[in-house]
């Protein structure tokens, strides 16, 4: 059901436009070839659309102006990070210019009494927790990739700990945002709660540049946990770790991060990262808090896995080896491409509630089975979420078939089950169809928010939602 939906015909870049952003940027503003093909393509398989133009922004401002010489011109804006979205939300499908956002890197201010931090967009995850790192504070939503922070807000990203803190939804305070016509307007605060007036914070998180573009995001941080440990446990099958992960979720165990691998993904993580882990679907354990506290929630994990079939857990306390272990799991995607060398990814996510999580996962394995398509799958199952990565080659149009039968399959169940057809990796226009089934009457009602934002659909078109 992958579609690319605009009612905007590809725009023209006039020499009116080109000289009035090469006087407002100078060489900060570029057509060259390599460059606006970098700008048009994500992580996924999901076709290329380069821009017409690049403009490399520094500050809210620069921002402001470059939007308002496209709002003049009726040009097409696509808001750039680190280009490590995954269903096609910085392909320019109506031309246009991107603006990338990478130069804007500074840490604004980090108020350690308030545990809260403001940064520019073009922040990464690790530069905010390197730069925390002597506050005894740190920033815990990790989608994998070391992603720009703006950019983990437009997606509403979240990662292995969004089980204990939530995802990019519950932890940004507050926005400065440019409109599609120009205007700069701050939303949210730095206070924890607010009742005042319509939460527009909320409204952009997660837009994925469609109603404005996140110049500037104000975070919640949290104290670096006295103890850290993580776990390493094989099952005898797929079914037997689910339940372990329903029943740690529903006895109450504050776990930090648990995060399923299947039995084709350890086998390509252990190639990949160079492991000897059992080839079997095994469950990552991350428990966080006091000495005693970690020991205690261990314990009672470890209990409930061996309930279910499972093995001795394979432990990991020092830091290298938590690194090393959870570098390995967030290397998953390329470990799965390693498995069949020229291959393209097929990247896709589902999240239902938890207590539909085995059944979907069963039935979702069970596809898998009768197929001869190679989908290593990976979860982050402690919210219900989990992801598949069909390992195809796009020039084979009975493989690109196949995975698209199997990834509507998989889509429709997830929905059946009151579940969302993607739990962190966004719409883009490679969901747009989901979106349309999953949010019904409501889909019609973004469609005019998305309008009385931005009447002239200028702000990443074809995106999202069809106008």
């Amino acid at each position: 059901m992958t579609a690319i939906a605009t009612t905007r015909p590809r725009a023209a870049l006039t020499e009116e436009a080109r000289a009035e952003l090469t006087a407002l940027l100078g060489e900060r503003f570029s057509t060259s070839g390599p460059v606006r093909d970098h700008h048009g393509k994500d992580e996924s398989y999901h076709a290329a659309f380069p821009p017409d133009g690049v403009a490399f922004a520094q500050t809210t401002e620069e921002v402001s102006a470059i939007v308002t010489i496209c709002a003049k011109h009726d040009l097409p804006i696509i808001p750039f990070g680190t280009g490590t979205s995954l269903e096609g939300g910085i392909a320019a499908v109506s031309g246009g210019i991107t603006i990338d956002l990478s130069g804007m890197n500074a840490i604004l201010r980090v108020s350690p009494e308030d545990l809260d931090v403001t940064v520019q967009a073009g922040v990464t995850r690790k530069r905010l927790n390197e730069h925390l790192r002597d506050t005894g504070l740190f920033f815990p939503i990790d989608p994998g990739a070391d992603a720009s922070l703006g950019g983990m807000t437009a997606t509403r990203a979240s990662g292995t700990n969004a089980v204990r803190y939530g995802t990019m939804r519950e932890n940004v305070l507050g926005l400065t945002v440019v409109l599609a016509d120009g205007r700069i307007i701050k939303t949210g605060g730095r206070a924890r709660k607010s009742a005042a007036g319509y939460d527009l914070t909320r409204l952009f998180v997660g837009s994925e540049g469609t109603l404005g573009i996140v110049t500037e995001v104000t975070l919640k941080l949290y104290g670096i946990p006295e103890a850290v440990s993580s776990a390493v446990c094989a099952f005898n099958d797929i079914h037997g770790a689910v339940n372990t992960v329903i029943q740690t979720i529903q006895t109450g165990i504050p776990i930090a991060r648990i995060e399923l691998l299947d039995e084709v993904q350890m086998d390509a993580v252990n190639k990949y990262s160079k492991l000897d882990y059992a080839v079997a679907p095994t469950l990552f354990f991350e428990f966080h808090g006091t000495e005693a506290g970690v020991k205690e929630q261990a314990e009672m994990a470890a209990a409930i896995a061996s309930e279910h079939g499972g093995m001795e857990f394979a432990w990991a306390t020092r830091a290298e080896d938590r690194s090393k272990l959870w570098q390995a799991r967030h290397d998953g995607y390329y470990a799965a491409l390693a498995l069949r060398p020229g291959s393209k990814g097929w990247p896709t996510d589902v999240c239902v509630p938890i207590s539909r999580l085995a059944d979907c996962i069963l039935e979702t394995k069970k596809d898998l089975a009768e197929s001869n398509m190679l989908a290593p799958m990976v979860g982050h199952v402690g919210d219900g979420n989990f992801h598949l990565v069909y390992v195809i080659d796009p020039d084979k149009p009975e493989e690109m078939a196949e995975a698209q039968r199997l990834n509507d399959k998989m889509v429709a169940r997830a929905l059946a089950m009151g579940g969302t057809c993607t739990g962190e990796h966004g719409i883009g226009y490679g969901k747009m169809a989901f979106l349309e089934q999953e949010a019904g009457d409501a889909y019609a009602v973004m469609g005019e928010i998305k309008l009385a934002l931005d009447p002239k659909n200028i702000m990443n078109p074809g995106k999202v939602v069809r106008v």
